[in-house]
C-alpha cells in the first residue's frame, strides 16, 4: 500500500492547440486549480481548461544558446526541446514577456552566492511559497511505502538535459552511486544522505521511476529534496564518460584533453563536491576548454553559466528548461543573469542606491535600511522588509590549538559570563532599530512550539556585574595593571575578532567588542570577506565565531548538522574543529569530543526519524535544545528582520515570507519574473 501517493499520472504528448487556453495566474485563477498550489501537470490543465496547449519560445534563444560554449547549436523545436510532460506555472500578476538581464551581486563568488543559485535552481521537488508545501518540479510525483523506507520519484517522459540529451532516472542512480559515494569524487558524504549511519540504495526502476531505499524510517528525507542545494542528478552522458566505473576508456579520453585521470577531469567540472556554484572551467583553466566537450555541465536549471571572469559572470536561459507559463510560453522570460562581485558592503548599497541592481537580499543589513528607504524614488526600487532564517549568534572556538586558551574557552561558566557580558537590548535598539528580538540560540529557526520559555530565554539577561565576578573566580583577572584580564598564567589575552559582513553586521559586532572590552577581556576587530572567515574558521585559526545561524524545522529533518560535531557547515557557523577531526579520523587525530556532543548527536538523528508533530518528536526535539544548551556551543544576540531590495521594472516577483529560507528565491519561482520598461 503507498502512503502519501503525490502527483499527477497523467501521460498525454504536446500537441498543437485547437482551442487557447486561459492565461491563468495566481492574481486570477479563473477558477482554475490544481493539486498543487500554482502550477498544473500539462494534462491536468488542459482537461480543467478544456484546451489544448501550444507552446511558443524566446525569440533569442538560439543567440543564446550560441554563447554557451560547446553546446550543441542546432535547437529543435520548442515542442521538442520541452518534457512530454512540462510543468505548467501560473504567473504571479501577469503572462510575461521576453528579454532583459538580471543584474545581481554577490561577495564572490562560493560567498554571497546562495540567493543567485536560488534563482536558477532546480530539484526533484521544492517547497511553495508557504514554505510549508512540497511540490512537483523536475519529478512529477513521489510516493512513500508504509513504513517511509522507500521514497519513489516519477520523473517526467522526455525531459532534456540543456545539451539536448534525455534525462532519466538513471542519472539519479548515476549521482549518488558512482559521484557522491565514489571518494575519489566527493571525499565525504554529508549525513543528509545517509539514514542510521548507513547510505542509502538508489535504483533506477525504469527511465522515469527511481527508487530510494533506506535502512531506517526518514520521514524527512523529502524535505531534503525541497531544501537542499545538492541537485540529487548528474549527466552520465557527459560525466560518466569520464567516469573509469562507467566507461573503462576513461582514463585514455581525459589524457587526450590534458588530464592525468578521468578523475580529474570530473574534479575540473564538479568540484569535488555536491555544493555547485563553484568556479567553472572558465576561471580555473580556460586552456583546457577547447578539448573537452563543453565548458560547463550540463544542467536541468533555468539558467547556464555562459561566462566567468574575476569580476563576475553571466549566465543565460536554458533552451531546454522544463516550465511553461499557461500561455504556453517556456520560461524563463528573463534571457540572462549578470552577477557581479562586489565584496565591499558600502560600494554594494551605492549601487543599490543608484538603481545598479534588479534584486538583492542576500547578505543585506539592516543598519543600510534608512539609506536604501530613503533613496527609493532616486533609484526606482522598492524595499521591504522580511523575517530572516537564523540569528546572529557567536562561539568562543572550544578546540584552539594553543592549550591554555582551550581550558579557558571551553569552560562554560566563561562562555555564560561573556553572554551575561553582552547587552543585547542595546544591540536591539541601535543596529535593529528595535525591531528584532533578543533571544537565546535554540538551534531551530523560527523557535519551535515544543521549544520551552526557559530555553528561548537561557542566559541572555545583561548583567555585567555577574560577569565580571564569574571571570574573577575562574582566575581571569588583570594580573600586569594594565586594565584587561590575564589569562591564569599571566600571559596577555587578546580576542582578535574577524567577522564578515554577510554574517553579522559590523555595528553589531562592535557593540560585542565594546562590553567585553568593558569587563576587562580585551577585545580587536577585523573585517574580512566572507571566504577568508570560512578558511580561518576551518583551519581552526579563530578564537571567536561569528555568523547567522540556525535553520528550519524541515530543514534540520533533512540535515541535522547543526546539532552534530562542528555544528554546522562550511558555509555556517562551526565549531570544534579538533573535535570533528577526532571523529572523521576514528580518534587518530584531533581532541576526543565530550560525551553531552554524541548524546545530541543520537538525539537528533532519533528525532530525524520521528513522524513531524508526533509527541516523540516534540519529546527529542525539546531535548537537543536541552543538551545543546547544556552545551552552551554557541549564544545567540538578536534576531532581526532583513531589508529586500526589488527594481521596479522587475515584475512577478512576490517577496519571500522568510529570506534565506528554503534556497532563498527559489520558492518564489524566478523563471517567471520579467522586465518591463
Amino acid at each position: 500500500m503507498n502512503r502519501f501517493l503525490l502527483g499527477i499520472a497523467f501521460t498525454v504528448a504536446p500537441v498543437v492547440a485547437s482551442a487557447s487556453c486561459p492565461a491563468v495566474t495566481v492574481a486570477n485563477d479563473m477558477g482554475l486549480q490544481g493539486a498543487f498550489p500554482q502550477q498544473f501537470e500539462l494534462a491536468e490543465f488542459e482537461q480543467a481548461a478544456g484546451c489544448t496547449l501550444a507552446f511558443s519560445e524566446n525569440p533569442d534563444v538560439s543567440a543564446l544558446n550560441a554563447r554557451l560554449v560547446g553546446n550543441p547549436t542546432d535547437l529543435p523545436p520548442v515542442a521538442e526541446r520541452l518534457p512530454d510532460e512540462p510543468l505548467v506555472v501560473a504567473p504571479y500578476e501577469q503572462i510575461g514577456q521576453y528579454g532583459g538581464r538580471l543584474r545581481v551581486m554577490a561577495n564572490s563568488t562560493e560567498s554571497g552566492t546562495g540567493e543567485i543559485l536560488s534563482m536558477r535552481q532546480v530539484n526533484l521537488v521544492r517547497y511553495s511559497d508557504d514554505l510549508e508545501t512540497i511540490v512537483p518540479n523536475i519529478a512529477k510525483g513521489w510516493s512513500w511505502n508504509d513504513d517511509f523506507t522507500e521514497l519513489t520519484f516519477f520523473l517526467r517522459k522526455g525531459h532534456k538535459w540543456s545539451d539536448g540529451h534525455p534525462f532519466t532516472a538513471h542519472d539519479v542512480e548515476f549521482w549518488y552511486h558512482d559521484m557522491l559515494l565514489d571518494e575519489n569524487v566527493v571525499e565525504k558524504v554529508r549525513g543528509i544522505w545517509r539514514t542510521g549511519g548507513e547510505t542509502f540504495e538508489v535504483e533506477a526502476l525504469d527511465d522515469h521511476t527511481v527508487v530510494f531505499r533506506m535502512a531506517a524510517p526518514r520521514p524527512g528525507l523529502l524535505a531534503a529534496f525541497g531544501d537542499d542545494y545538492a541537485q540529487p542528478f548528474q549527466p552520465k552522458h557527459f560525466l560518466g564518460q569520464f567516469h573509469p566505473r562507467v566507461n573503462p576508456d576513461a582514463d585514455k579520453l581525459a589524457q587526450a584533453a590534458g588530464f592525468e585521470s578521468g578523475y580529474d577531469v570530473i574534479a575540473a567540472y564538479y568540484g569535488g563536491s555536491d555544493w555547485k556554484d563553484v568556479p567553472t572551467l572558465m576561471m580555473k583553466d580556460p586552456a583546457k576548454i577547447p578539448a573537452l566537450p563543453a565548458a560547463v555541465v550540463p544542467t536541468l536549471e533555468s539558467f547556464l553559466i555562459a561566462e566567468e571572469t574575476s569580476e563576475g559572470r553571466r549566465l543565460v536561459a536554458n533552451p531546454y528548461f522544463h516550465m511553461v507559463d499557461t500561455a504556453g510560453n517556456q520560461l524563463p522570460y528573463i534571457n540572462e543573469i549578470d552577477e557581479r562581485y562586489i565584496p565591499d558592503n558600502e560600494v554594494r548599497v551605492l549601487r543599490l542606491i543608484n538603481g545598479e541592481a534588479d534584486y538583492k537580499g542576500h547578505s543585506m543589513s539592516l543598519p543600510d535600511l534608512p539609506t536604501l528607504l530613503d533613496n527609493q524614488e532616486k533609484g526606482d526600487y522598492e524595499v521591504v522588509l522580511r523575517p530572516k532564517n537564523g540569528m546572529h549568534v557567536i562561539g568562543f572556538n572550544l578546540t584552539p590549538d594553543d592549550e591554555e586558551k582551550r581550558a579557558l574557552f571551553g569552560n562554560r561558566d566563561f562562555r555564560v559570563a561573556m553572554s551575561h557580558a553582552i547587552n543585547r537590548d542595546e544591540i536591539n535598539s541601535v543596529v535593529n532599530f528595535d525591531l528584532g528580538r533578543v533571544r537565546q540560540y535554540v538551534g531551530f529557526d523560527p523557535v519551535p512550539a515544543f521549544a520551552t520559555e526557559d530555553q528561548v530565554n537561557y542566559a541572555i539577561e545583561y548583567a555585567p556585574e555577574k560577569a565580571k565576578a564569574t571571570l574573577d573566580e575562574l582566575g581571569f583577572v588583570d594580573q600586569d595593571g594594565d586594565g584587561f584580564r590575564d589569562l591564569p598564567s599571566g600571559k596577555n589575552l587578546t580576542l582578535n575578532i574577524q567577522f564578515g559582513t554577510q554574517g553579522m553586521p559590523a555595528t553589531t559586532v562592535e557593540f560585542i567588542a565594546q562590553d567585553w572590552n568593558a569587563i576587562g577581556v580585551k577585545t580587536t576587530l577585523k573585517e574580512v570577506t566572507s571566504d577568508e572567515y570560512r578558511a580561518a574558521q576551518s583551519a581552526n585559526e579563530l578564537d571567536v565565531h561569528l555568523w547567522n545561524q540556525g535553520e528550519t524545522v524541515p530543514s534540520v529533518l533533512a540535515s541535522p548538522e547543526d546539532f552534530i560535531v562542528p555544528f554546522g557547515s562550511f558555509f555556517s557557523l562551526r565549531n570544534g574543529m579538533l573535535w570533528a577531526r577526532y571523529n572523521e579520523s576514528n580518534g587518530a587525530e584531533g581532541l576526543e569530543p565530550p560525551a553531552w556532543t554524541r548524546e545530541l548527536e543520537e538525539v537528533i538523528l532519533a528525532w530525524q526519524l520521528q513522524l513531524p508533530g508526533s509527541e516523540e518528536s516534540k519529546r527529542l526535539g525539546r531535548r537537543a535544545i536541552e543538551l545543546m544548551q547544556e552545551g552552551f556551543v554557541f549564544t545567540g544576540i538578536t534576531e532581526a528582520p532583513t531589508p529586500i531590495y526589488r527594481s521596479n521594472k522587475l515584475k512577478n516577483v512576490v517577496f519571500p515570507k522568510m529570506q534565506g529560507a528554503f534556497r532563498h528565491v527559489y520558492s518564489y519561482r524566478p523563471q517567471q519574473w520579467f522586465f518591463v520598461e
